[in-house]
C-alpha cells in the first residue's frame, strides 16, 4: 500500500478548482493507497488563513476543515515542507503537488493535477 502526501498547493486547489482531491484520488489510482500530510503543511495553511486576505485565506481555512473532517494521518515533520517532501519521495512515497519547482525535484513517481479535474501518476 502507497502512502500519498499531500502538498499545501494541493490542499488550496480544492477551493480554486472546486475539486473533491479525495474522489479523485479514489477514482484514478488504480492501486491500494492512504493519504497523509505533513505537519509543516498544515503548518503552512495555517498561516496563510492567519496572513492572507480573502479568497486565500478561506480556501486555506476549508483545506484545514477537510483535512480535520476527515481525520488525515499528519506526520510529523522540521524543516522545510519541500525539502521533506522530496526525502519522502525517495522513501517510496508518492507526493501530490502543483508546484513546478517541486516536481523538478521529486523522485519520479509522483502525483500531479491535471485539466483541474484529474490526478495523473508521473512516471
Amino acid at each position: 500500500m502507497k502512502t500519498i502526501l499531500i502538498d499545501t498547493n494541493v490542499l488550496m486547489s480544492i477551493a480554486e478548482f472546486k475539486m473533491d482531491i479525495f474522489a479523485a484520488l479514489q477514482r484514478d489510482c488504480d492501486f491500494p493507497f492512504r493519504v497523509a500530510v505533513l505537519e509543516g503543511t498544515l503548518n503552512e495553511l495555517e498561516k496563510i488563513r492567519i496572513e492572507q486576505r480573502a479568497r486565500y485565506s478561506r480556501a486555506a481555512r476549508l483545506a484545514l476543515d477537510i483535512c480535520k473532517a476527515k481525520n488525515i494521518p499528519i506526520r510529523t515533520s522540521v524543516g522545510d515542507v519541500d525539502d521533506l517532501l522530496v526525502q519522502y519521495s525517495r522513501k517510496d512515497y508518492l507526493v501530490l503537488t502543483q508546484d513546478v519547482a517541486l516536481k523538478k525535484r521529486l523522485q519520479r513517481p509522483y502525483l500531479t493535477i491535471r485539466q483541474k479535474r484529474k490526478i495523473v501518476v508521473v512516471n
